[in-house]
């Protein structure tokens, strides 16, 4: 007779509790897909994609105006086009020259308008960074502040060509070169800063709320013009009847102040008495605020860029 082997049936399999999940992803190797790093981790995957940002802005840069037929010729002719509108209307029209001499008004203007042109892009294409690139986003996996930053980095190389274009200005209303034109290169660096720093955070904003592009120019504007682009603003304060901490908020507001110091570098009628006291040190400030706020702000919300 045949012997038949009976095996016992295997013993069931219990789903593993809720709770018991992170464990068991823990024990077998797992990890939780697209988590967040830690912030010095971030900072180096960062730090390892200089190379990809860079390249990134640069591509940014040349595809912006490939359609038109002046191209790149538009980077610095879209500024002055404005300044030349702003000069019309304010300086001409409403007399925002108070206070200013005539020599200096020129390039005081151009200078203003290039200078918050700078961080008006920087915002408005931080805004549209994760919305305006899910494809990117959703498709690879790197750090997503590489997107602010290459936006921001683009709006700063395209300020560095306009600003072949503010020295000509600059020069033609008679102020020569100087060891005071060094002082524009740690002005606008720190601005850069100050920039990426507003990127990251409208970066996140707007990944979210993609209807804030929309919002966004208004609120710039109203920035621009509170900003003393167009005029000076203790000038234009010397005889108003407003608080004292008014006229300090508007003259110590980041873009007031970035643009003083590179009107004050550049333009020789320009001196010391236009500028709020302790102006560099609210520039350093500015800069450290925004940077470190806007970084650590974006990179809370790493893991949800994309899925939504």
């Amino acid at each position: 007779m045949s012997q038949v082997l009976h095996t016992p049936p295997p013993a069931p399999v219990h789903p593993a509790a809720e709770d018991d999940l992170p464990a068991l992803a823990a024990r077998h190797g797992l990890t939780v897909s697209g988590a967040r790093p830690t912030l010095p981790a971030y900072v180096r995957e960062l730090w390892a994609r200089r190379h990809f940002i860079l390249a990134f802005s640069r591509a940014k840069l040349t595809a912006q105006y490939s359609q038109a037929k002046l191209g790149q010729l538009w980077q610095v002719a879209t500024p002055l086009l404005n300044a030349a509108v702003y000069f019309f209307i304010f300086g001409l029209l409403l007399g925002a020259r108070r206070g200013i001499p005539s020599d200096v008004y020129v390039p005081f203007l151009v200078t203003g308008v290039f200078v918050f042109t700078f961080t008006q892009s920087s915002v408005l294409a931080g805004v549209r960074a994760i919305s305006g690139n899910l494809g990117l986003v959703r498709a690879l996996h790197f750090p997503r502040a590489s997107l602010p930053v290459s936006f921001a980095l683009q709006q700063l190389q395209q300020l560095l060509y306009a600003m072949i274009v503010l020295v000509v200005v600059v020069m033609a209303f008679g102020s020569m070169p100087a060891l005071s034109w060094l002082l524009v290169v740690p002005a606008l660096l720190l601005q850069f800063v100050f920039n990426t720093g507003l990127a990251l955070v409208f970066a996140r904003l707007g990944s979210r709320t993609p209807d804030l592009a929309q919002l966004m120019p208004f609120v710039l504007r109203t920035w621009m013009y509170a900003s003393g682009v167009m005029f000076s603003i203790p000038a234009m304060l010397a005889d108003k009847d407003v608080p004292h901490w008014l006229a300090d908020v508007l003259q110590l507001n980041p873009a007031a102040v970035y643009m003083d110091l590179v009107r004050f570098a550049l333009i020789d009628g320009y001196g010391s008495s236009y500028l709020p006291p302790h102006v560099w040190a609210f520039a350093v400030g500015w800069a450290l605020l925004a940077g470190v706020i806007g970084f650590v702000y974006f990179w809370k919300a790493e893991e949800t860029y994309g899925r939504g």
